[in-house]
C-alpha cells in the first residue's frame, strides 16, 4: 500500500458490534526489539500485563444530548458529574465531582491516593490547558530504591504491594488547580455526592466484586482488607451495600479546608506514617514530601492529522509523544474506508513499534531528563522513521532511533513492566468548555494500603528498577527523590476545522496509547460515531508483537498480519475508552463495553 491523499471525508458507517467476551488472563510474555539508533539487538523478554479485570463485553448505544455531557466508568460517578452540570456547574467542576465518586465506587482504579492529567479546553478563550498531577517520589528515594542489598531488583509483586512504592498523591493538587481557574460552584459543593454515598453506602458492582475475589485478601493491609473482605477473609458479593464513614469524614475535612488539609496536618501524618511503618516493606515517603508537592501546568502536545488537531499531554506522561508519533506516521497512507483492514492495521502496528521504541529511551520526567520532544516529533525526523516501514511485511527488528539535537548513547535502556489500574473522565459542558482526565492508582487496589478510607497508589513501580543499562548509562525513567515516573495516561482533545470536535481517553497501562490511536483513526478516518469507536476491536503493538483481541470475527485479520511476519496474540485488552463527540447537532457519548462505564447527558 502506497502513501496517498487521506479520502476528503470518509462515509459513516453502520454500527459495528465486536462479539468477543472474555475474562482476565494472566501475564503474556512478549519479545522486545529495542536499541539505540540504527542497532541491532537480540529480541530480549517483556511482560505485558493485560489491563485490569475484564468485565465482559456489554454492547451500549449511542448517547445524544443538546447540552452537556459526562462519559465515565461508573453510573454513580457520571451521575454525580451531571447533576453538578445540571446546578450551573462547569465541566472542571463536574470531572471533580465525578473523581470524587470514583474514589468511592471504583476504589481499584483511581481515587484522592493516586495521580492524574488532565486536559481542560477553554471555549471562549480558546485556550487548552494542561495538568500534570502525576505523584512524585519522596526525596529519599534513590535510583536503588527498588533492589535488595544485593544489587537484584526485588520481585515486582513485592515492590508493589508495600509502602516502597508510594509516591505522593497529585490527583487532589490537580483538581484544585483547573478548579481555581475554571470552577464556577463552590469546591465544597463538589463533595457533597460523595459524602452522601459513603454515608449511605452504595452497592458493589459486579466488576469491583470480582476484582476483590480475584486479588484475595493476603496482600492487603489490616484496614483495607477489613473494608473489602469479611471477617472470614470472603470478598465481599456484588450487590453489598458497602459504606465507608471514614472516608465520609476524609471529604468533608477536605471539603472545608481544601487540598491543604490533604497535603498538610493530620491526613499528610497518617499517610506518612502508614507509608513508613508498613509491615510488608516500610516506604520513604514523609510529611514534608506531601507538604511540597505542587501539580504543574505543562504544555500540551499537538500534531495536525487528517485536517484535525490532535492535542494530548507531554512528559512526564508518554502519552501524547508517542501517539502524535504514530499519527504523524500513518497520516500518509490511506487507511481504508472500513474499520480493520489487514494492510492498514499492518501499517498502525508499525508505528507504534517505532513509537515504543522511542518512548523506551527517551521518555522520562523533563524536570530531570533532558526529553527531546520536540525532535520526537520533527518531521524530517518521523519521515526517516516512516521510510523504515514496510507496507507489506514486519520488520524484523526496530531500534530507537536519534531525533535532532540528541546526544546518542546518553541514555540507557532497561524496560520494565508497567501498571494499569486506572479509569477515563471525558466531559462537555454547556458552554463547549471539555474536560478529560485520566486516573490512575496505578496497580489495581494500588499499594493494597488504605489510610482513612481510601487506597495508596503504588505509581513508583512505573520508574524502571534497574538504574542503569549494562553499559553503565543512566536510565532516563530512573527513580529520583522528586521526579515523576513515567506514565502512558493520555487524555486526549481533537480539534476539526470547525473547532472542539472530541474528547477521549482510556485506561490501560501502556497499551492506552493504541487504544486512542484505534479510537482516533476509527472516528477519523473509518467515520465512526463515539460508540462504535469505543467498542471497535482493540489491536496495537506495545513491543514487537501485535495484540488484537480473541473473537472469531478476527481471525482473517489475524492469519493476515501473520503472514506479513506479525507475531500476533490474542489477548483480552480491557480497555474503557471514553468518548465525546461535537456536532452541529449536539453531543454525542460512547462509553467503552468491556468496562461499567456510561454516558450520560442532557
Amino acid at each position: 500500500m502506497e502513501p496517498v491523499a487521506p479520502p476528503a471525508k470518509p462515509a459513516m458507517l453502520a454500527r459495528m458490534t465486536p462479539a468477543s467476551r472474555y475474562f482476565l488472563s494472566g501475564l503474556l510474555a512478549l519479545p522486545l526489539a529495542l536499541g539505540i539508533a540504527a542497532s541491532e539487538s537480540a529480541p530480549r523478554a517483556y511482560a505485558f500485563e493485560p489491563p485490569e479485570g475484564a468485565s465482559g463485553f456489554t454492547p451500549k448505544p449511542l448517547v445524544k444530548a443538546k447540552r452537556q455531557m459526562v462519559v465515565a466508568s461508573h453510573a454513580l460517578a457520571a451521575e454525580a458529574g451531571l447533576a453538578i452540570l445540571q446546578k450551573g456547574g462547569s465541566a472542571a467542576d463536574a470531572g471533580i465531582a465525578t473523581q470524587i465518586v470514583l474514589t468511592l465506587v471504583e476504589p481499584q482504579s483511581s481515587g484522592i491516593g493516586g495521580g492524574a492529567y488532565i486536559l481542560y479546553w477553554d471555549e471562549g478563550a480558546k485556550k487548552l490547558l494542561s495538568i500534570d498531577g502525576r505523584e512524585t517520589a519522596p526525596e529519599a528515594a534513590t535510583p536503588e530504591l527498588f533492589l535488595d542489598e544485593t544489587g537484584n531488583k526485588l520481585p515486582r509483586e513485592t515492590a508493589m504491594a508495600s509502602g516502597l512504592s508510594v509516591g505522593v498523591p497529585g490527583v487532589l493538587a490537580g483538581l484544585k488547580l483547573v478548579h481555581d481557574k475554571y470552577g464556577k460552584l463552590p469546591w465544597a459543593e463538589l463533595f457533597q455526592p460523595a459524602i452522601a454515598l459513603a454515608r449511605e453506602g452504595f452497592p458493589i458492582s459486579p466488576r469491583l466484586a470480582a476484582m476483590i475475589a480475584e486479588e484475595g485478601p493476603d496482600s492487603f493491609t489490616a484496614e483495607a482488607r477489613a473494608y473489602f473482605f469479611d471477617a472470614g477473609g470472603r470478598p465481599l458479593p456484588s450487590g453489598y451495600r458497602l459504606k465507608n464513614p471514614l472516608l465520609a469524614e476524609t471529604f468533608e475535612t477536605i471539603a472545608r479546608d481544601g487540598p491543604d488539609a490533604f497535603y498538610r496536618g493530620a491526613i499528610a501524618r497518617d499517610i506518612a506514617n502508614t507509608v513508613r511503618n508498613d509491615p510488608r516493606k516500610p516506604g520513604r515517603l514523609t510529611a514534608e514530601d506531601l507538604a511540597r508537592y505542587r501539580a504543574i501546568e505543562r504544555e500540551p502536545v499537538c500534531v495536525p492529522y487528517r485536517l484535525h488537531r490532535v492535542c494530548g499531554m507531554g512528559p512526564s506522561s508518554s502519552g501524547g509523544v508517542a501517539a502524535g508519533q504514530v499519527l504523524t506516521l500513518i497520516e500518509p497512507y490511506d487507511l481504508g474506508a472500513a474499520p480493520l483492514g489487514a494492510s492498514p492495521a499492518h501499517l498502525v502496528v508499525e508505528a507504534e513499534r517505532l513509537a515504543f521504541a522511542d518512548r523506551a529511551l527517551y521518555l522520562a520526567d523533563p524536570d530531570f531528563v533532558s526529553v527531546p520532544v520536540a525532535g520526537l516529533l520533527d518531521p524530517d525526523y518521523l519521515a526517516g522513521r516512516r521510510a523504515l516501514i514496510d507496507p507489506t511485511r514486519a520488520l524484523e527488528h526496530v531500534a530507537a532511533g536519534v531525533p535532532p539535537n540528541t546526544k546518542q548513547g546518553a541514555f540507557g535502556l532497561v524496560r520494565s513492566p508497567e501498571g494499569k489500574g486506572t479509569s477515563h473522565i471525558s466531559i462537555v459542558d454547556g458552554k463547549r468548555d471539555a474536560f478529560a482526565m485520566t486516573t490512575s492508582i496505578e496497580q489495581a487496589f494500588g499499594a493494597r494500603t488504605m489510610v482513612r478510607g481510601f487506597l495508596l497508589n503504588n505509581q513508583l513501580t512505573d520508574f524502571s528498577f534497574v538504574p542503569s543499562d549494562e553499559e553503565g548509562r543512566p536510565v532516563a525513567n530512573r527513580v529520583e527523590g522528586g521526579k515523576r515516573p513515567r506514565s502512558s495516561m493520555a487524555p486526549t482533545i481533537v480539534f476539526g476545522p470547525d473547532g472542539l470536535r472530541y474528547v477521549l481517553g482510556s485506561p490501560g497501562g501502556p497499551a492506552i496509547i493504541p487504544f486512542n490511536v484505534k479510537t482516533i483513526v476509527g472516528l477519523i478516518d473509518w467515520g465512526l460515531d463515539a460508540a462504535e469507536a469505543s467498542a471497535l476491536t482493540n489491536f496495537g503493538s506495545i513491543e514487537n508483537a501485535v495484540l488484537l483481541e480473541p473473537g472469531a470475527a478476527w481471525d482473517g485479520l489475524a492469519a493476515s498480519l501473520s503472514a506479513m511476519g506479525h507475531e500476533v496474540r490474542r489477548v483480552p485488552l480491557t480497555s474503557g475508552e471514553h468518548v465525546v463527540t461535537v456536532t452541529p447537532e449536539g453531543l454525542e457519548g460512547g462509553a467503552d463495553p468491556r468496562r461499567e462505564g456510561v454516558a450520560l447527558g442532557e
